[in-house]
């Protein structure tokens, strides 16, 4: 029996709450609907979630806020779900921590897909296919284990990763030393179904060298190729 995914969808408008759930619920999805960071915070500590839906424009703390605050204190993938359709607001969601952005008014099939798409990335619901078994990197002191999707810094200690920014790591530790266009890079961290924009790359390059650079300004691992992409300048192992 399949243990339907839970959902937490932080919306004020009450009609698009109810929406969402009875669509979600015909998809092994049970959805619990607040409409302020409030009462957010009050399920969060009454239950747990796979998956956090949040909208910006909220009465009392804003949905940016409550994403930032959220990605500080806890691992659970976020989508933000918003009239604000401008990429600036993009840019500004994902890098407030949210691994996806849907612009209302939205399809309720697409919801879905990126739903899926981004658990796909999850911690907790990504199935590495058997040639990940027992899989890992190594680079300068790091640890990249592909199965339980963790990351060890040289001291030691586990370094929390969005899904996209472990996606991402992944996809630089499979490729070092190779310059990859921010096109390539969007195809190996968010697939078809994400609306990728070339800025979306440029964020999460920013949010990963703040968690793996010695000095996120002046990064040695991550460099910036000019007017081509990226390239990770590491030398890699696997273990």
């Amino acid at each position: 029996m399949v243990t339907p995914l839970s959902i937490l969808l932080v919306e004020d408008d009450a009609e698009i709450g109810e929406f969402i759930s009875l669509y979600l619920a015909n998809h092994d999805a049970r959805t619990t609907v607040v409409p302020n960071g409030a009462e957010m915070d009050a399920a969060f500590k009454s239950g747990s979630f796979d998956l956090l839906i949040l909208d910006l424009n909220l009465p009392g703390e804003d949905g940016l806020s409550i994403c930032r605050r959220v990605r500080s204190e806890r691992p659970i993938p976020i989508i933000i779900l918003t009239s604000k359709g401008e990429d600036i607001d993009k840019i500004l969601g994902l890098e407030m921590g949210a691994d996806d952005y849907i612009v209302k008014p939205f399809n309720s099939r697409e919801l879905l897909a990126r739903i899926r798409a981004v658990l796909r990335r999850s911690d907790n619901h990504h199935a590495p296919d058997d040639g990940a078994l027992r899989q890992a990197y190594l680079f300068s002191g790091w640890r990249v284990d592909i199965l339980s999707r963790q990351v060890v810094a040289p001291c030691g200690m586990r370094v929390a990763m969005t899904g996209a920014e472990f996606d991402l790591l992944h996809a630089l530790c499979e490729n070092p030393n190779r310059v990859l266009t921010r096109e390539q890079l969007i195809n190996m961290t968010h697939g078809p179904t994400s609306g990728p924009f070339e800025r979306s790359i440029d964020v999460l390059i920013s949010r990963l060298r703040q968690k793996i650079e010695a000095d996120a300004k002046k990064p040695l691992l991550i460099q910036t190729v000019r007017s081509e992409g990226y390239i990770f300048s590491a030398q890699v192992t696997r273990a």
